[in-house]
């Protein structure tokens, strides 16, 4: 009889050696539980925990999962009807809270530090007949690398990515059965570092205990942490990373978030990666995506120019990138509202974007502009020349993120877009703005055909839909201020 993995076409001879290397390093390392994790649409790791016997032949029979799953905004309610009749209509598949399978890969199998005994197996659901389920995030952006591919172009990508920890001083508000809530009340926090003194040494000392956790955490776990630092506001910090391809820099964000949140925890901390922590004189935080394109031909950063264009100036995209990285740059711009709420996803986000706050206002570019959308880094004959899109918040999910990237520079390669000159006044009030709420965001997505068709009309309503609720619930809020608390602060 075939496995279901056979049946997802997924399982051969080597995949087969995997998993019983993971089965090996089970029982060497004296495991007692492994964690089969998947990663939902807001950028959230979910699963099951198995004894560790079990896990072998989950990796070969999968795991039933909730569909609902899929279907749940950021308060964990489902956005879609799925007990009326043609509710999940729009949603072949999905019905009733039917069963999904979570497949994992064994060669995603590592043993998790903060926590006795427990492996970890990343996931992605498939239907029961074997198909896979394409409005996953994680194939959305499997499916926009394999355009990209096609074009002859790899995507590397640079983590830059600014949160907050904070110290919890009293747990017993979000743990109290009686003050129980959908979402929980959040815990009481204190300050890690008083911020307004960008890297400071001192600060950074006053703030190293957890700056400690996170780094071992990261580097047990296998990720390419670069560096940590004291950021502008209150107990506000940075993460950076070596750049990888876009699939592994994806996988990485996801369980980097989600390892440091739990790992913190444990040890009295709250780690957040709300854009606007509910708290006064906060800075908010970002989350920048360095990106650049590999020559799959060459190995070559295919955004890089040895000398500058016939006739350009240093305000000219092209006196510093090929003639690739121009019409990539050019795509980003003419897609950058469509893009923004795949960027900062939550209503939290958008009031990161005001003027003189070193995060973007306008569709702009700049040449190391940290106050334009687009920074273009590098000079002539520099190998490490990218783009650093500053859009981002750092709740995304970063499968969305990505993709969102790849599908307009790919327009922007196939349309031979051209970029306007860089910005030197990014707060002047020049440029489109981008969108300044969530509903804006999704009205812009809506009219962004290009987005909309590299997407799929089934994963833009199946997106929407679930942002709308979101949306809804914040219009309805009798206090917009705790319904961020609640929702973002205390989850995300």
């Amino acid at each position: 009889m075939t496995s279901f993995a056979q049946r997802c076409g997924v399982h051969d001879a080597a995949r087969e050696e995997a998993v019983a290397r993971v089965a090996q390093r089970i029982e060497a390392q004296g495991l007692e539980l492994v964690r089969f994790a998947w990663c939902d649409l807001h950028g959230v790791l979910r699963g099951k925990t198995l004894v560790a016997a079990a896990a072998p032949r989950a990796l070969r029979e999968g795991l039933g999962m909730v569909s609902t799953l899929m279907l749940k905004d950021t308060s964990d309610r489902t956005a879609f009807r799925v007990f009326e009749p043609g509710g999940t209509d729009s949603l072949p598949g999905f019905g009733f809270a039917n069963n999904l399978q979570l497949l994992g890969d064994p060669a995603s199998f590592r043993q998790l530090p903060w926590t006795a005994a427990t492996g970890w197996i990343q996931c992605q659901p498939w239907f029961t007949d074997g198909q896979p389920v394409e409005l996953d995030t994680r194939r959305v952006l499997q499916r926009a690398l394999a355009r990209l591919e096609k074009a002859g172009f790899e995507l590397k990508c640079g983590l830059e990515i600014e949160f907050h920890i904070y110290r919890i001083e009293d747990a017993q508000a979000q743990l109290d059965a009686e003050q129980a809530a959908w979402p929980a009340p959040v815990p009481r926090v204190s300050l890690v570092h008083p911020g307004y003194n960008l890297l400071a040494e001192g600060w950074y000392d006053l703030a190293e205990e957890p700056l400690r956790i996170v780094l071992r955490t990261a580097q047990a776990l296998g990720l390419p942490l670069l560096s940590l630092e004291v950021e502008l506001g209150p107990s506000q910090v940075e993460a950076v990373f070596e750049p990888t391809d876009a699939l592994t820099a994806a996988d990485n964000m996801v369980l980097f978030r989600n390892a440091v949140k739990m790992a913190l925890r444990r040890a009295g901390y709250h780690a957040t990666f709300m854009c606007r922590p509910p708290f006064p004189n906060i800075m908010s935080s970002g989350w920048h995506l360095h990106q650049s394109l590999v020559d799959l031909h060459t190995g070559a950063n295919a955004f890089r120019r040895d000398s500058p264009g016939t006739h350009t100036t240093p305000a000219d995209a092209g006196s510093t990138l090929s003639q690739v990285g121009e019409h990539w740059l050019a795509g980003l711009l003419q897609h950058a509202r469509g893009m923004a709420v795949f960027c900062t996803p939550t209503a939290n986000g958008f009031g990161r974007f005001r003027p003189n706050a070193l995060a973007p206002q306008s569709v702009l570019w700049g040449r190391d502009n940290r106050g334009a959308l687009l920074r273009v880094i590098g000079d002539c004959g520099d190998e490490a020349t990218r783009i650093e899109n500053r859009i981002g918040e750092p709740a995304a999910n970063p499968y969305l993120y990505i993709a969102s990237q790849v599908h307009a520079g790919l327009e922007g390669i196939g349309r031979r877009l051209l970029p306007p000159a860089a910005t030197d006044a990014p707060y002047a009030g020049t440029g489109e703005n981008l969108p300044t709420s969530l509903g804006e965001a999704l009205a812009a997505l809506r009219t962004d055909l290009g987005l909309c068709e590299a997407f799929g009309a089934a994963f833009i309503d199946y997106f929407t839909q679930i942002k709308r609720s979101e949306q809804q619930r914040l219009e309805a809020a009798d206090d917009s201020e705790e319904f961020m608390r609640r929702e973002y602060f205390g989850r995300l």
